[in-house]
């Protein structure tokens, strides 16, 4: 790698999982420790004046985006000031920015999956926020990628995942979405992709915009939620004896979470030849470190 890495987020989950897996490939990223109240405007002008990378993944608020289970209107707007500074530093400076983003900016009433050519509509914060995010980066950094996951799982105690199971521990009955559908993602893959995409950008091709990834082979939150415990059994007794179908409009997050989040691979695929990688495949891996940890 020619290009000197700048990682925000190294802490979080898919930061972690992108320094081990460019260590296995002799690519190190420098990843600065944050400010105690976190990245602002003030701070990330004095880390790049002082830094001046060759490329950058912004993770700074990668719970938040993915993983967090409630937030603010407030903190989210903060983000994205810093993330609109941070496009305009880059900008100055001709850092490349590679900014991920997620399903969440669609609305999930399309039943086929979702290409970058379709129109985002937000339903909830989150997927607001992210999309003002994209708009803002695109508008200031023309050298940026914009990479949407699909639904990303990772090893937190407090992520997705981390809740899920904990319910499983606790509840004898859940009850999950047999007509909402997604392209489950775990960490690690997302991060094979991330550093795939750098690799292609290290050798000066242009490939700039946004694209997509998600899991190889789209499927309900019930099969997914079924794959997690068959997997999860082999580490743990739970409590959990039976998971019930539930409509989407049923599930309390239905005003958040899209109903069909599908999407399209191929732009990915073609520009880059990344090819998804079936998400069960990444299960057993992601589960082993999770119960390691709790």
């Amino acid at each position: 790698m020619h290009m000197r890495l700048m990682l925000l987020g190294g802490g979080s989950a898919l930061g972690q999982a992108l320094i081990h897996l460019g260590a296995e490939a002799d690519i190190s990223f420098l990843a600065p420790r944050p400010p105690e109240q976190g990245w602002d405007s003030a701070s990330l002008t004095l880390l790049l004046d002082e830094t001046r990378p060759d490329a950058l993944i912004n993770l700074a608020y990668y719970h938040d985006w993915f993983q967090a289970e409630t937030l603010d209107a407030t903190r989210l707007a903060t983000q994205e000031r810093a993330t609109e500074r941070l496009a305009a530093l880059c900008l100055h400076h001709q850092i490349i920015l590679l900014q991920p983003s997620s399903y969440r900016v669609f609305d999930g009433a399309r039943a086929t999956a979702y290409s970058e050519k379709d129109e985002p509509m937000p339903l909830g914060l989150r997927g607001q926020s992210l999309l003002r995010i994209e708009q803002s980066v695109r508008s200031i950094c023309p050298r940026h990628v914009l990479l949407r996951f699909g639904w990303l799982y990772d090893d937190s105690p407090g992520g997705l995942l981390g809740r899920f199971l904990l319910r499983a521990e606790r509840e004898s009955v859940l009850a999950l979405a047999d007509d909402r559908r997604g392209n489950p993602t775990p960490v690690d893959d997302a991060a094979r992709v991330m550093l795939a995409v750098l690799k292609q950008l290290d050798c000066r091709a242009p490939l700039w915009g946004t694209y997509h990834y998600g899991g190889h082979e789209a499927t309900t939150a019930l099969a997914f939620g079924q794959a997690i415990l068959g997997e999860a059994r082999v580490h743990r007794r739970l409590v959990v004896e039976e998971i019930q179908a539930r409509p989407h409009g049923a599930s309390p997050d239905a005003t958040e979470e899209p109903q069909h989040a599908v999407l399209s691979c191929k732009k990915v695929l073609n520009t880059f030849g990344i090819k998804p990688r079936a998400w069960r495949a990444g299960l057993p891996n992601l589960l082993d470190r999770y119960y390691r940890h709790v």
